[in-house]
Order: C-alpha cells, then sequence, then structure tokens
C-alpha cells in the first residue's frame, strides 16, 4: 500500500505547473548569535502567511529540532535519509522512509510545520561520505531534488551549524537564499567573512549557483551601549552591499519564547508586539526577495 506521503509526491510530480517552493537557511560560521531562534520564529513567520513550511535541521547540536518538541534520540534523522540517498552507501542504510522521519509540529492558530529533525550523527557526515564518488557538494541539494520537496512546500528553512565544512558547503549548494544572524562584535563579524569566503569558493568552483545575500539580521542589539553602535556601523561598513534588517532588541521576550519552546507568536502580551511585527516583515522582504 502507498503511503500518503507517496501518493502526495506523486502528485506533485505529475503536477506541471506546481509553483517551485523556496529554499532559505540562515547561517553563521559564530555560534550564539541567535540563528537558531531566527530560524524558528521566521519559519513561524512565514507559516502565519498561509505558506506550507518545512524546517530542516542540519546542525548535529539539533537545537531546531528541540525547539519543536522533537527529539532525535529516539527516532531517524536527516542523517539517515541524505545515506539513504547514496547508492554507494548501501551497507549502511537504514530502515526508515522521509514520511517516517518528517515531524509534524502543530502550533497555534492552526498553524502547521512540518520539521525534519538532526541529530548528533550529523557530526560524521563529512567522514562518512569521505569516499564516494558522486559530488559530495550536492547531496542535500540532490535529496531534495528527488524527494520534490519544492513542490510540496513554499518555503523550506533549513537551519545550519555554527561551523565550516562539508554540511554548510551542501547547504550553500541546495539553498535559493541565505539570512545572516549576527550580534555587534568582532568574533560575529568574523564569522560573516568565513561564510562569505566558502561562498566565493562555491562560485569559483562552478558546482551550483551562488544563493542570493537575503540580508543581515543585527541580534541581541543593546543600544544602551556605545560600544555596541561603533560596532555595528564598522560591521556595516565591512560588509558593504546588502541588506541590513532592523536590529532586534527584545532579549527578554526571545529569552521566555525560548525557555517554553514557543514562538514569539503565541504571547499575546503587548511587550511581544514589535518583535512579532519585526519578523513578518522580514518574512515578506524575503518573499518579495526570493520572488522578483
Amino acid at each position: 500500500m502507498k503511503t500518503l506521503w507517496k501518493m502526495v509526491s506523486e502528485l506533485s510530480t505529475t503536477n506541471e505547473s506546481s509553483p517551485q517552493g523556496k529554499i532559505i537557511a540562515l547561517m553563521n560560521q559564530k555560534g550564539g548569535v541567535g540563528k537558531t531562534t531566527m530560524a524558528f520564529n521566521m519559519a513561524h513567520a512565514l507559516a502565519r502567511q498561509s505558506k506550507r513550511i518545512l524546517c530542516v535541521d542540519m546542525d548535529p547540536q539539533f537545537n531546531f529540532s528541540s525547539m519543536f518538541g522533537v527529539n532525535p534520540a529516539e527516532r531517524p534523522h536527516i542523517h539517515h535519509l541524505l545515506v539513504n540517498s547514496l547508492k554507494e552507501l548501501k551497507p549502511l542504510h537504514t530502515a526508515c522512509l522521509l514520511d517516517e522521519v518528517i515531524v509534524r509540529a502543530k502550533t497555534i492558530d492552526g498553524v502547521h510545520i512540518d520539521v525534519l529533525p538532526a541529530g548528533q550523527e550529523l557530526s560524521g557526515f563529512e567522514l562518512t561520505v569521505a569516499g564516494i564518488n558522486s559530488p559530495r557538494q550536492l547531496i542535500l541539494k540532490k535529496f531534495i531534488e528527488k524527494n520534490n520537496l519544492r513542490s510540496m512546500y513554499d518555503f523550506i528553512v533549513i537551519d545550519g551549524p555554527p561551523t565550516l565544512g562539508l554540511l554548510v558547503v551542501n547547504i550553500l549548494c541546495a539553498v535559493d537564499g541565505v539570512l545572516y544572524p549576527f550580534v555587534p562584535d568582532s568574533f560575529s563579524q568574523q564569522g560573516l567573512k568565513n561564510i562569505q569566503q566558502v561562498l566565493e569558493d562555491i562560485r569559483e568552483m562552478e558546482i551550483c549557483p551562488v544563493p542570493r545575500n537575503l540580508g543581515y539580521i543585527p541580534n541581541l542589539f543593546d543600544a544602551r551601549r556605545k560600544q555596541v553602535h561603533a560596532d555595528f556601523e564598522k560591521i556595516g561598513a565591512d560588509l558593504g552591499s546588502g541588506r541590513m534588517f532592523v536590529p532586534f532588541t527584545n532579549r527578554v521576550q526571545f529569552t521566555k519564547a525560548q525557555a517554553s519552546r514557543k514562538s514569539v507568536f503565541e504571547f499575546q502580551a503587548n511587550e511581544f508586539k514589535e518583535i512579532q511585527e519585526q519578523f513578518m516583515n522580514m518574512a515578506q522582504t524575503v518573499q518579495q526577495e526570493l520572488m522578483s
């Protein structure tokens, strides 16, 4: 008997006029910049605009999965699916299908977001695929294409690891655009520069189109500190071209939401209105940029 996922996939394949969804990632080689929190709330903002959303966790720390209440230790995850997609690694294949791995996460107001969780095994991804003949940089991209995920979702939101390496290259080769969260300090700035260097390497290798720069997201911005303003201005000047979103200063609201594993949209208090509007505006801007 065909699974529901299989039937939906086949239906999407036969509908040639079906619009192709967009894939975005939130990236910074520096950890602690709020990347996962931004991805989580961006996904909810897009979902509240009646978009079909798939969140893909590509970080071995699986914090993105945990925010949706998913425990990867209890189930197969994206690492198993990526390995299963490679015929050369058949001895390492796991008995799991895509529709068994995807988690349907429910939130308030009827918003539904699907999640492809990560797990610690992703930390060994580069070593696992080291000996294959297929282009190792395109494993994620081909997995998405093979499973027709663009036809099933309006947006696929990927949370990447705060590192450099093959996982990051796979993400950058698979997405249409990248958002860059950062905090206004020199360490975060260097993390952005390192990611930009990876993009330059991809451009020189000509293995795939380079994703669009969807903009920089200043986070944990403490407007009371003069040094923060100075660092922010310096980073903006060094980055040059690229959209700079309004800084997020709502540290308390983020902390409250994250502690309860909720998006900022699940709070009715007036103190959350500003941050909700920021995410909705950012989601609208991303849509306009990718549709142009």
